[in-house]
Parts: structure tokens; C-alpha cells; sequence
């Protein structure tokens, strides 16, 4: 009964799934596939924070040039 407890425990706090089994171990392939999804995520992150700049440099602009034909 107290491992049927446990394990009810375990399941409702979602911890039963992540705990790995004997069969569920694998080899690791031999090339990985993360560089591209690296690749990508570098690449997002670098166009954001350009655009962001770019934003901030525009409204810098925006605001001395409207301040100075007053």
C-alpha cells in the first residue's frame, strides 16, 4: 500500500515520467543536431537586439529633432 502511495505521489507531482528506466537509455548519435538549432537561436537573438537599437536610435532622433524646431 505504501508504494502504491508513493507512487501516486510521484505521478501527481509529474516527477514519475522523468525518472529513466533501464531500457530507456540509448546511444548517443554520433553528429548532433543541436548546431543549427544553436545557429538559429544566436541569429534570433542578434536581429532582436539590432532591432531594439535601432528603434531606440530612431526615437533618439525623432525626439532632439522635434525638441529643436520648437
Amino acid at each position: 500500500m505504501a508504494s502504491l502511495a508513493l507512487d501516486l505521489v510521484l505521478w501527481l507531482t509529474d516527477v514519475r515520467g522523468h525518472i529513466p528506466r533501464f531500457d530507456d537509455f540509448r546511444p548517443v548519435p554520433a553528429a548532433s543536431s543541436t548546431g543549427a538549432g544553436y545557429l538559429v537561436r544566436v541569429l534570433t537573438i542578434m536581429a532582436s537586439v539590432f532591432a531594439a537599437l535601432s528603434l531606440a536610435v530612431w526615437l533618439a532622433i525623432q525626439l532632439l529633432y522635434s525638441t529643436s524646431i520648437d
